[in-house]
């Protein structure tokens, strides 16, 4: 798979620590690491997913540049999945393999695949900070998820603003069936009462202190998806 491999080779020539997850019968999640380059300092924990819809390419494809960019703080301890459906992903389909959607498996995991993430994710530090790499195939523009129930200083403007610069944002008052304000969705929602949980959930539900899914428009070309999606994310590295 060309896109991972891609990642591979920038996560080795920046000297990430690459361990692969198993799961089920033969299946793997690659896990990267990045130590902070200024161990005298506190580090800031940061956590970047993507991949986990298989028809969503920009998200894997972003990492991709990110790592090639190699634009983290010094002082930050990150960790990437860079693709969390590697079943559905060279398929191009949303559910996994046996048809199911992994972002809402969250809550009590029944596929081998977030099996293994929660497991995984169970066993890393709390993170300081958490970005979800997605597109959304009926979205107008970019737009941004912010949960952060400490209410924490969070860069969510500040990411929209960048992402504005190379893609429109959708400024619609209702985007995914919630109330929405010029591309940012603060959802005044509580996890306990939702059966099904994305991953989002559940980095909130454990300790995560602001959790961003950033979400590019599908039906844009492919440079302005990848794009949005990592200015929005260097802008949030700048916050850190």
């Amino acid at each position: 798979m060309s896109v991972l491999s891609g990642v591979r080779e920038e996560a080795t020539r920046h000297r990430w620590h690459s361990q692969p997850l198993p799961f089920g019968a033969g299946g793997e999640l690659l896990t990267l690491h990045r130590a902070p380059a200024n161990p005298e300092r506190e580090p800031v924990r940061i956590y970047i997913s993507a991949g986990i819809h298989g028809d969503e390419p920009a998200g894997p494809l972003a990492l991709r540049r990110l790592l090639a960019e190699n634009p983290w703080p010094p002082h930050a301890e990150v960790w990437c999945c860079p693709c969390l459906n590697p079943t559905g992903f060279p398929a191009g389909t949303r559910e996994n393999a046996l048809g199911v959607d992994l972002n809402r498996d969250y809550r009590q995991p029944r596929t081998p695949e977030i099996a293994a993430h929660v497991a995984w994710l169970r066993q890393r530090p709390r993170f300081d900070w958490t970005f979800g790499l997605h597109e959304d195939w009926e979205a107008k523009g970019f737009y941004l998820y912010e949960l952060n129930p400490g209410g924490a200083p969070a860069p969510s403007r500040a990411m929209l603003a960048a992402v504005s610069a190379v893609c429109p944002i959708d400024t619609s008052p209702v985007i995914d069936g919630r109330p929405a304000d010029a591309g940012l969705i603060r959802p005044d929602l509580d996890p306990e009462l939702r059966p099904q949980w994305p991953e989002a959930f559940w980095l909130v539900m454990n300790g995560s202190s602001r959790c961003f899914t950033l979400e590019s428009p599908s039906d844009f070309p492919m440079e302005t998806r990848v794009a949005a999606l990592c200015a929005g994310v260097r802008a949030g590295l700048q916050s850190v």
